[in-house]
């Protein structure tokens, strides 16, 4: 039998339950009615909401790329979600007068009146967009386990919330007419929501401060939330914090392993493909090799026919480029690949063949989706890198670390892994780049940058060239460098 005590408890624990439930229940109806009256007033933005909401729209835009199928946790009048242009577009608010409004606003999206800590649709999503919710929901960290349901692989959630410093301004602001109105917010900073998302089993890949000055002013806005907000000391008074995260990968199991595409462009390397050859090792369910030659001005395509001739039971292939640069051999070798892993491995050994297992193993562990290998950590051979080379990737490194938001150390490391989907996300989207880079390191990062993609540092061993000399112009291509450094300015960091 129960004891008294044991009984008395039990009593006390079903009525705290109970009580916490009715509050929660008491906080969503007050909400609901809440946001019906702001619905019912027309939705009507002024000034400060308008410039405000105006600017998240451009920022979403930016982070996710048009034709994408997107959720919208409280989606209010859908006006977010219709600005991206998804291929398919789901709003979820639990207001009644929201969703009958977004309905009668954007016919050709689909929206669903539900409350966010009970969601389940029973589809997955390729972005999920909570913009100024965790503000305001009873519960985050059951609102972010619902999200986690409706998410793949690849999926990105984006959120933005409210900085803590603007309540004050806020406050006035909507006093004086010139703001909506809100009931008592979460004011949670970019370390609660970091900590809530690995709670749920996410992982945030980078986070920025945006927004400035939300009115409508000419000029002078378009400088604050362009410009200012991205720079000390100014981005501390930013009024919305935004965090990218995606689901926590699983390792890869074994007998899902994939073919590994290494693609090898070689110019002057002559002297390197029978050791290339030799010393790549095998990975997941097998290796191929893809040389790709252009311009060598000694017997490297000879060399590589040879050695191909000597193995023909070997996934070994071979291309000439009709075109110029390193660039060009990375995106013809990408696209004659056979593997759903695919590898750039510089042809003048500077990096070990060994090496690329570990490259292998931090893809499929899940700990990144681009992998870049890194010079810069480990002491190099005495002549792997001139001084002003080594100068100047340190200065480049620090430079490009802050325009992506992710830590990047070696920016012109040739080695470099990704996924062959992830791969084609990106080709698909270079039009938004143009063609503007002869290396095809920038290509590369920039695109997985803005795809807000993983990207993962693998300090590598840096080794003197045995054969041949270096293709690298020092002063050239770093003026083509710096003037990357100005494109992606304006392409990743001011936008």
């Amino acid at each position: 039998m129960m004891s008294k005590s044991t009984a008395s408890q039990a009593s006390a624990s079903q009525g705290s339950a109970s009580t916490t439930e009715s509050t929660a229940s008491t906080y969503r109806r007050e909400r609901i009615a809440h946001w019906d009256a702001v619905a019912g007033a027309g939705g009507a933005r002024c000034d400060i909401s308008g410039g405000y909401h105006r600017r998240l729209a451009e920022i979403y835009r930016f982070l996710i790329p048009p034709g994408q199928k997107v959720l919208e946790l409280g989606c209010q009048q859908g006006d977010l979600l219709a600005e991206l242009e998804p291929s398919e577009g789901v709003g979820v608010d639990f207001s009644p007068r929201m969703i009958e409004a977004a309905v009668e606003r954007h016919p050709k999206l689909r929206f669903v009146r539900a409350d966010a800590h009970d969601l389940d649709l029973g589809e997955t999503f390729d972005a999920i967009i909570l913009s100024d919710l965790v503000n305001d929901v009873w519960d985050v960290q059951k609102v972010l386990e619902r999200v986690r349901r409706h998410c793949a692989p690849h999926t990105r959630v984006v959120i933005n919330t409210y900085s803590r410093l603007w309540h004050l301004p806020l406050a006035a602001a909507r006093r004086l007419g010139l703001a909506k109105p809100l009931m008592a917010q979460n004011w949670l900073t970019v370390e609660d929501v970091s900590n809530l998302l690995d709670l749920t089993d996410f992982e945030v890949v980078r986070n920025c401060s945006e927004v400035l000055l939300p009115l409508r002013l000419p000029l002078l806005a378009p400088f604050c939330n362009r410009f200012l907000v991205k720079l000390w000391p100014f981005r501390l008074a930013a009024l919305t914090n935004f965090i990218i995260a995606r689901p926590r990968r699983k390792p890869t199991p074994k007998e899902q392993q994939p073919v590994v595409s290494v693609v090898v462009p070689a110019r002057n390397e002559a002297g390197h493909i029978e050791e290339i050859i030799q010393r790549t090792p095998d990975m997941g369910a097998g290796t191929e090799l893809l040389f790709v030659e252009g311009g060598s001005k000694d017997h490297t395509w000879d060399a590589i026919q040879k050695a191909i001739a000597a193995r023909s039971g070997q996934r070994i292939k071979a291309f000439r480029q009709t075109d110029s640069g390193k660039g060009d051999a990375v995106r013809l070798g990408f696209s004659r690949a056979a593997g759903d892993v695919l590898m750039i491995l510089d042809a003048d050994m500077t990096v070990a063949p060994e090496d690329l297992p570990r490259f292998y193993r931090a893809l499929m562990s899940g700990a990144a989706e681009f992998v870049n290998g890194v010079r810069l950590v480990y002491p190099m051979e005495k002549r792997a890198m001139r001084f002003w080379n080594l100068m100047g990737n340190k200065f480049f490194s620090l430079a490009f670390s802050w325009i992506l938001g992710q830590p990047v150390k070696d920016t012109l490391c040739g080695t470099k892994v990704m996924r062959r989907a992830d791969y084609e996300k990106i080709a698909s989207n270079r039009s938004y780049f143009g063609e503007f880079d002869p290396f095809g390191d920038f290509d590369l990062i920039f695109g997985a940058a803005k795809l807000n993609m993983k990207i993962i540092d693998m300090p590598i061993r840096y080794r003197e060239r045995r054969y041949g000399e270096t293709n690298i112009q020092r002063w050239r291509h770093g003026w083509i460098l710096l003037k990357m450094v100005f494109f992606s300015l304006f392409k990743i960091k001011f936008v």
